[in-house]
């Protein structure tokens, strides 16, 4: 029987999730959710669109699931904050795999991971929770992906890598064999990493890629965690 799914949020993506999930899951996409102050319509695709707040009385979270369906807002800042507000209503967080990615049978994953397809995810990788892999990306054998990040399309991260929590990395974004980057990282389209990075840095494009002097945390005008 399929199971019920109620996706948070009304945008873009949780459009793209709804089709993602309606063609290629076992779900069944019930409903939309969304916080009472950006409560802007009443149905989409059909389905009722409710508030967030009021949300455990339409969807139990006994038999519907859900998944944050947003963005790389604020840094991942959103989705990560929606998250642990769905798991407060006591909501179970919903996956999705496309069935034209690889995953590989040791890499583990978290929960309200969204993979899109053609990824390739090898052998040990650990992927945390909220990560978003649009597609077409390669996760390189035992890397680790923190939680809230968010990979565009065609990154490249060789093997024993780590990306840290809430980072963001641009289109074809290379990572060399064993870097780090730190939390709150944001990664330039086509940035060649081939050392590694600390916290809330801005990572410039370029081979080799360099850091900019301006922190994530004021490109994107965010208080540093506390």
């Amino acid at each position: 029987m399929p199971q019920e799914l109620l996706i948070i949020g009304a945008g873009e993506f949780a459009d793209i999730a709804y089709e993602y999930f309606t063609v290629d899951s076992p779900y069944t996409v019930v409903g939309f959710a969304v916080e009472r102050a950006h409560l802007a319509e009443d149905e989409k695709f059909g389905l009722p669109v409710v508030a967030l707040e009021d949300a455990v009385a339409r969807f139990d979270p006994a038999t519907t699931e859900a998944h944050v369906a947003i963005t790389s807002t604020q840094l991942n800042r959103v989705r990560q904050r929606l998250v642990g507000v769905a798991r407060e209503h006591g909501y179970t967080l919903a996956n999705f795999i496309s069935p034209r990615a690889m995953v590989w049978r040791t890499a583990t994953l978290g929960d309200n991971v969204f993979i899109f397809e053609n990824n390739v995810v090898q052998h040990g990788v650990h992927i945390g929770d909220g990560c978003v892999l649009w597609s077409g990306n390669h996760i390189g054998h035992q890397s680790r992906i923190g939680d809230f990040s968010f990979m565009s399309s065609h990154v490249v991260v060789s093997g024993y890598c780590t990306i840290g929590p809430r980072s963001f990395l641009g289109v074809n974004a290379t990572f060399a064999d064993g870097v780090t980057i730190g939390a709150d990282s944001l990664v330039g389209m086509a940035a060649v990493i081939n050392k590694s990075f600390p916290d809330n840095g801005l990572i410039l494009n370029g081979h080799p890629a360099e850091p900019s002097r301006v922190s994530s945390y004021r490109y994107y005008k965010l208080k540093p965690p506390a």
